[in-house]
């Protein structure tokens, strides 16, 4: 998909791009709130629009034809979840197989409403020496884009918890508002 169509798709839709892409040719960057399968759309079609190419991690049983070339065209990397195989290490394995790889990760973790996120894209970054971006589809002002870079440090909980503060201030909200849960007093 060209960017050009990629932004009169977004426009049509109604969707308003905010930023572009990272500049770094390594990241990560978190996408929240993640409540809808429609937000992969929305921010697959964001990044092509502002010129980036991002990633998303798949279960490689997704790979199969004719699903697994549209995946591949649209960034995905499979993965094995199998028992007793590291995420994180083929996750850094594949920056490592990369010169330039941006991939997109849900902090939730899932679609559903969940009081505990995940801490994989802290443990991905910290492993591969990466940066964190923090990057948003609000489906109240129908607005996508990429914003500043989470500094890490060394405590995996305070930073979920600088991350999920971030969204609250924003007012972000998710297609299916009730499945985001961003409250910074649950740990």
């Amino acid at each position: 998909m060209s960017r050009r169509f990629c932004a009169l798709l977004l426009k049509w839709l109604g969707w308003k791009c905010v930023g572009g892409p990272v500049a770094v040719p390594k990241c990560i960057i978190l996408g929240a709130p993640h409540t809808s399968v429609w937000d992969f759309l929305i921010s697959v079609l964001f990044y092509r629009a502002v010129g980036g190419k991002a990633s998303i991690l798949v279960k490689k049983e997704f790979f199969i034809w004719p699903l697994g070339r549209l995946l591949k065209r649209l960034g995905g990397i499979p993965v094995d979840r199998s028992k007793g195989v590291s995420l994180v290490k083929q996750v850094v394995e594949a920056y490592n197989a990369h010169e330039h790889l941006h991939i997109a990760i849900a902090p939730e973790g899932t679609r559903k409403p969940t009081a505990q996120w995940k801490g994989g894209f802290y443990t991905i970054a910290k492993a591969a020496h990466i940066p964190v971006y923090l990057g948003f589809f609000d489906w109240g002002k129908k607005e996508v884009g990429v914003a500043e870079e989470l500094p890490l440090s060394d405590n995996q909980q305070a930073d979920i918890k600088r991350v999920r503060q971030w969204y609250k201030d924003r007012g972000v909200v998710g297609k299916y508002p009730t499945h985001f849960i961003t409250g910074t007093d649950i740990d």
